[in-house]
């Protein structure tokens, strides 16, 4: 059996994948940083949040900013037909081995559809594409299809987190919502936002 990617390599490469969803809607966008944190209160454009090491941070928002929901999802989502994106890096012997997938709803197929390198690693790869071949056996192994003539086959490790991501909005900064944060920095310290990736019923987004 193939040995499985370090999961520490999926917190870089899940964080890219929920970023393709947001810039595939926001290309042109400047480049900005990203950090994740908690809600504490949404008020209008001003968000209060706190990071995991108990820092507080307050962000503007901006009057379009860009809200993309995450959900935990079960392998059944990941079937032939669906549109899905997974970043991976290559066992042994060359096949692709999943770190995440993430299913996207029909309203957002094609987003970031391709097979592209991905992070800091030069071996590590993104691939949005429609499932055509599936194979289900202590795991699951998919055959992603995107473009003309495209196609990447990667193995699905039982214990790879599956995400559902969908287009969202501000109702889901509720306190407590575990979020995403991709912002820019101004001259006065001001941190604004324009993309936001937030977790649904607890689920804590990629990061």
């Amino acid at each position: 059996m193939l040995p499985f990617p370090k999961r520490s390599t999926f917190i870089v490469a899940a964080a890219a994948a929920v970023f393709v969803a947001g810039s595939a809607m926001a290309q042109g966008a400047p480049p900005a940083t990203r950090l994740a944190a908690t809600v504490v209160k949404a008020d209008g454009d001003r968000l209060e949040a706190t990071q995991a090491n108990g820092t507080p941070v307050t962000l503007a928002l901006t009057g379009d900013v860009r809200i993309m929901s995450v959900a935990t999802a079960e392998p059944e989502e990941i079937k032939p037909g669906s549109f899905v994106g997974s970043a991976a890096l290559p066992g042994p012997d060359g096949t692709l081995i999943a770190l995440e997938v993430h299913v996207f709803p029909p309203s957002m197929r094609g987003t970031g559809e391709g097979h592209r390198p991905w992070g800091s690693d030069p071996s590590a790869s993104m691939t949005n594409g429609t499932v055509g071949d599936l194979v289900v056996s202590k795991g699951r192994i998919m055959t992603l299809k995107y473009g003309e003539n495209g196609t990447q086959t990667i193995m699905v490790p039982p214990d790879v987190p599956i995400v559902t991501i969908d287009k969202g909005d501000r109702s889901l900064l509720v306190p407590g919502a575990h979020i995403v944060a991709f912002y820019t920095r101004s001259d006065d310290g001001t941190l604004t936002t324009s993309r936001l990736t937030v977790g649904k019923n607890g689920t804590v987004p990629p990061m």
